[in-house]
Protein backbone atom coordinates (compact mmCIF):
# COMPACT_ATOMS: atom_id res chain seq x y z
CA UNK A 1 0.00 0.00 0.00
CA UNK A 2 1.39 3.37 -1.00
CA UNK A 3 1.26 5.86 1.84
CA UNK A 4 0.14 9.40 1.20
CA UNK A 5 2.56 12.22 1.77
CA UNK A 6 1.99 13.64 5.29
CA UNK A 7 2.95 17.04 3.86
CA UNK A 8 0.09 16.84 1.33
CA UNK A 9 -2.42 19.40 2.59
CA UNK A 10 -5.53 18.02 0.90
CA UNK A 11 -6.09 15.16 3.29
CA UNK A 12 -7.86 14.12 6.48
CA UNK A 13 -5.53 14.00 9.50
CA UNK A 14 -8.17 13.48 12.20
CA UNK A 15 -11.44 11.56 11.96
CA UNK A 16 -14.33 11.00 14.34
CA UNK A 17 -17.41 8.89 13.76
CA UNK A 18 -20.55 9.84 15.67
CA UNK A 19 -21.08 6.97 18.06
CA UNK A 20 -24.27 8.29 19.71
CA UNK A 21 -26.65 6.34 17.46
CA UNK A 22 -24.83 3.02 17.83
CA UNK A 23 -26.41 0.48 20.16
CA UNK A 24 -24.00 -2.43 19.63
CA UNK A 25 -21.84 -3.88 16.89
CA UNK A 26 -20.61 -7.35 16.13
CA UNK A 27 -16.87 -8.01 16.47
CA UNK A 28 -16.64 -8.19 12.65
CA UNK A 29 -18.23 -4.76 12.22
CA UNK A 30 -16.10 -3.27 14.97
CA UNK A 31 -12.99 -4.66 13.24
CA UNK A 32 -14.10 -3.19 9.88
CA UNK A 33 -14.68 0.21 11.56
CA UNK A 34 -11.21 0.24 13.13
CA UNK A 35 -9.49 -0.84 9.91
CA UNK A 36 -11.39 1.73 7.82
CA UNK A 37 -10.44 4.58 10.17
CA UNK A 38 -6.81 3.45 10.37
CA UNK A 39 -6.54 3.12 6.56
CA UNK A 40 -8.36 6.42 6.01
CA UNK A 41 -5.89 8.30 8.19
CA UNK A 42 -2.89 6.53 6.63
CA UNK A 43 -3.84 7.30 3.04
CA UNK A 44 -6.50 9.63 1.71
CA UNK A 45 -7.18 12.43 -0.71
CA UNK A 46 -9.86 14.84 0.53
CA UNK A 47 -10.54 18.34 -0.74
CA UNK A 48 -13.67 20.33 0.15
CA UNK A 49 -14.71 22.55 -2.76
CA UNK A 50 -14.14 26.19 -1.83
CA UNK A 51 -11.40 28.43 -0.56
CA UNK A 52 -10.05 26.10 2.13
CA UNK A 53 -6.61 24.91 3.08
CA UNK A 54 -5.96 21.50 4.57
CA UNK A 55 -5.16 19.30 6.23
CA UNK A 56 -8.61 18.61 7.68
CA UNK A 57 -10.42 17.12 10.62
CA UNK A 58 -13.60 15.29 9.61
CA UNK A 59 -16.60 14.37 11.76
CA UNK A 60 -19.09 11.99 10.13
CA UNK A 61 -22.56 11.65 11.65
CA UNK A 62 -26.25 11.22 10.98
CA UNK A 63 -28.22 14.34 11.84
CA UNK A 64 -32.01 14.36 11.50
CA UNK A 65 -31.85 11.39 9.13
CA UNK A 66 -29.15 12.92 6.93
CA UNK A 67 -25.48 12.19 6.50
CA UNK A 68 -23.37 15.08 7.81
CA UNK A 69 -19.74 15.79 6.94
CA UNK A 70 -18.45 18.34 9.45
CA UNK A 71 -15.14 19.56 8.03
CA UNK A 72 -12.77 21.44 10.33
CA UNK A 73 -9.26 22.82 10.26
CA UNK A 74 -6.44 21.41 12.39
CA UNK A 75 -7.38 23.83 15.18
CA UNK A 76 -10.82 22.14 15.15
CA UNK A 77 -12.52 25.29 13.86
CA UNK A 78 -15.49 24.63 11.50
CA UNK A 79 -14.78 25.18 7.81
CA UNK A 80 -17.67 23.59 5.94
CA UNK A 81 -20.61 21.31 6.52
CA UNK A 82 -21.90 19.02 3.79
CA UNK A 83 -25.26 17.33 4.29
CA UNK A 84 -26.45 14.44 2.08
CA UNK A 85 -29.75 12.60 2.03
CA UNK A 86 -29.33 9.03 3.26
CA UNK A 87 -32.13 7.59 1.12
CA UNK A 88 -29.93 7.06 -1.98
CA UNK A 89 -27.59 4.91 0.14
CA UNK A 90 -30.18 2.72 1.89
CA UNK A 91 -30.66 0.07 -0.79
CA UNK A 92 -26.96 -0.47 -1.40
CA UNK A 93 -26.14 -0.43 2.34
CA UNK A 94 -28.85 -3.04 3.01
CA UNK A 95 -27.59 -5.24 0.15
CA UNK A 96 -24.04 -4.80 1.40
CA UNK A 97 -25.07 -5.90 4.92
CA UNK A 98 -26.80 -8.99 3.51
CA UNK A 99 -23.74 -10.01 1.50
CA UNK A 100 -21.45 -9.32 4.48
CA UNK A 101 -23.62 -11.58 6.66
CA UNK A 102 -23.35 -14.30 4.01
CA UNK A 103 -19.61 -13.77 3.83
CA UNK A 104 -19.09 -14.08 7.61
CA UNK A 105 -21.27 -17.20 7.66
CA UNK A 106 -19.40 -18.67 4.67
CA UNK A 107 -16.02 -18.16 6.31
CA UNK A 108 -17.07 -20.66 8.99
CA UNK A 109 -18.43 -23.43 6.80
CA UNK A 110 -17.98 -22.93 3.05
CA UNK A 111 -15.34 -23.92 0.53
CA UNK A 112 -12.67 -21.41 -0.50
CA UNK A 113 -14.28 -20.98 -3.93
CA UNK A 114 -17.70 -20.22 -2.36
CA UNK A 115 -16.10 -17.70 0.00
CA UNK A 116 -14.26 -16.09 -2.91
CA UNK A 117 -17.47 -15.76 -4.95
CA UNK A 118 -19.31 -14.10 -2.05
CA UNK A 119 -16.32 -11.84 -1.40
CA UNK A 120 -16.30 -10.73 -5.05
CA UNK A 121 -19.95 -9.75 -4.71
CA UNK A 122 -19.20 -7.94 -1.46
CA UNK A 123 -16.35 -5.97 -3.04
CA UNK A 124 -18.54 -5.12 -6.03
CA UNK A 125 -21.28 -3.69 -3.81
CA UNK A 126 -18.63 -1.81 -1.82
CA UNK A 127 -17.34 -0.28 -5.06
CA UNK A 128 -20.90 0.66 -6.06
CA UNK A 129 -21.41 2.40 -2.70
CA UNK A 130 -18.10 4.22 -3.07
CA UNK A 131 -19.02 5.37 -6.58
CA UNK A 132 -22.40 6.59 -5.32
CA UNK A 133 -20.70 8.55 -2.55
CA UNK A 134 -18.33 10.21 -5.01
CA UNK A 135 -21.28 11.10 -7.30
CA UNK A 136 -23.26 12.60 -4.40
CA UNK A 137 -20.26 14.70 -3.34
CA UNK A 138 -19.57 16.21 -6.78
CA UNK A 139 -19.22 19.97 -6.41
CA UNK A 140 -18.95 19.63 -2.62
CA UNK A 141 -15.94 17.44 -1.78
CA UNK A 142 -13.35 15.93 -4.10
CA UNK A 143 -11.95 12.58 -3.01
CA UNK A 144 -10.27 9.61 -4.60
CA UNK A 145 -11.79 6.14 -4.91
CA UNK A 146 -9.81 4.64 -2.00
CA UNK A 147 -10.98 7.43 0.31
CA UNK A 148 -14.57 6.99 -0.89
CA UNK A 149 -14.35 3.23 -0.14
CA UNK A 150 -13.22 3.85 3.43
CA UNK A 151 -15.87 6.50 4.00
CA UNK A 152 -18.55 4.17 2.57
CA UNK A 153 -17.51 1.53 5.12
CA UNK A 154 -17.98 4.11 7.87
CA UNK A 155 -21.35 5.19 6.46
CA UNK A 156 -22.41 1.55 6.71
CA UNK A 157 -21.33 1.50 10.37
CA UNK A 158 -23.53 4.56 11.01
CA UNK A 159 -26.53 2.61 9.64
CA UNK A 160 -26.27 -0.08 12.33
CA UNK A 161 -28.93 0.32 14.98
CA UNK A 162 -28.17 -2.74 17.11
Amino acid sequence: MEQSNPEQPERIVDFKLDETTVVRRSPEVEHERKVAIFDLLEENSFCPVGDFEGPYHLRLSVVEGRLAFDIRDTGDEPLKSVILALSPFRRIVNEYFEVCDSYYTAIKASTPSQIEAIDMGRRGLHNDGSDLLQERLVGKIELDHATARRLFTLICVLHIRG
